[in-house]
């Protein structure tokens, strides 16, 4: 029987997220009306072009229609500054990966370190997966647009599958299939520790603290929404105080992995973000620079063939290097 860990806000972690502009919404509106009354962060004239780009989220939903209603308790946020949503996204060759392609999506290996979109606190000019996927829109001979290409998201540091729509058709059925928890996300973490019990399910919301709005943690608040993980250990070192997870993800929210496990005690080895005293000691001795947190199968039904395609991207190299220092044994396919 999997056993399932249900955690209280007393057991999160202080876990810094970065600050973008965020509100809460004191009475119902229509999206693009509420956003148009924050003057002081965005102009009316912005307001509904950073809808349709993609760069707001309601809750931790990215929501692309301007006519959205919003409740009471809704926590709106803007994910770009008004620099960036005015910066185009120029074709560019970043010579990715594709482990899957059909006449509807394709799935890109994701590589650590390039941003999914962009985003606020990122440099000027800073190269995206949109500016690579542009391109290859270009040579694919495909109409390009923002709002219809992305079907989720990677945090920058993590590698793996990333599922793209090629129309917009295809985006919207894509879509449903996360929204409907149809898709399949399976991920490899290397963590600090070794978890007991060894499978169970993290069955805890994720918020924002109360007191500082830049903390992200299991909490308890009304503004707190589900979240369920399953992991299951399928490499341990007890001698070197580490373990490699098969982490299933039931729902997406911000972080999602990263939040849980640090949470239970065992953070993702080379996180800088969400850590423990545990983690900093068994990354500096093993030299751990890399989120050791790979996207490693997905599946979905692709809107093409109607069929479910089981994707794996392989362990990237810098990650294999890190589990033979740590003589954690990489599971098979």
């Amino acid at each position: 029987m999997l056993q399932t860990l249900v955690l209280s806000s007393t057991n999160s972690c202080n876990c810094y997220h970065a600050v973008v502009p965020q509100w809460i919404v004191s009475r119902p509106d229509r999206l693009d009306s509420f956003l148009a009354s924050q003057k002081e962060v965005i102009s009316r004239s912005k307001a509904q072009k950073s809808i349709e780009q993609g760069q707001v989220q309601v809750n931790d939903d990215v929501i692309s229609k301007p006519a959205q209603r919003l409740q009471e308790g809704d926590r709106v946020t803007l994910m770009e500054s008004e620099a960036k949503t005015d910066e185009a996204i120029a074709p560019t060759d970043l010579h990715l990966s594709i482990l899957y392609e059909d006449d509807a999506c394709c799935v890109i290996d994701k590589p650590a370190g390039i941003a999914v979109h962009p985003g606020a606190g990122m440099a000027l000019g800073e190269k995206t997966i949109l500016h690579g996927i542009a391109f290859l829109y270009g040579q694919w001979k495909l109409p390009f647009s923002t709002e219809s290409v992305l079907v989720h998201r990677l945090d920058k540091e993590t590698t793996g599958c990333l599922l793209i729509a090629q129309n917009p058709r295809a985006h919207l059925e894509l879509q449903k299939q996360f929204e409907t928890r149809t898709v399949e996300k399976k991920y490899l973490a290397l963590v600090a520790g070794v978890p007991s019990p060894a499978t169970a399910m993290i069955d805890s919301p994720i918020g924002r603290s109360a007191a500082n709005r830049t903390m992200m943690s299991v909490s308890g608040s009304a503004q707190a929404r589900e979240a369920q993980t399953t992991y299951r250990t399928v490499g341990v070192n007890d001698a070197r105080n580490a373990a490699l997870l098969e982490c299933e993800l039931h729902t997406g929210r911000t972080h999602q992995i990263r939040v849980h496990l640090s949470a239970i005690g065992h953070p993702v080895l080379g996180d800088g973000t969400y850590t423990n005293e545990l983690s900093e000691r068994v990354a500096q001795e093993f030299d751990i620079r890399i989120l050791c947190l790979h996207a490693w199968r997905l599946t979905f039904e692709s809107p093409a063939d109607h069929k479910r395609h089981v994707i794996e991207s392989l362990l990237p190299f810098e990650f294999r290097k890190v589990l033979k220092r740590m003589n954690v044994e990489e599971p098979s396919s």
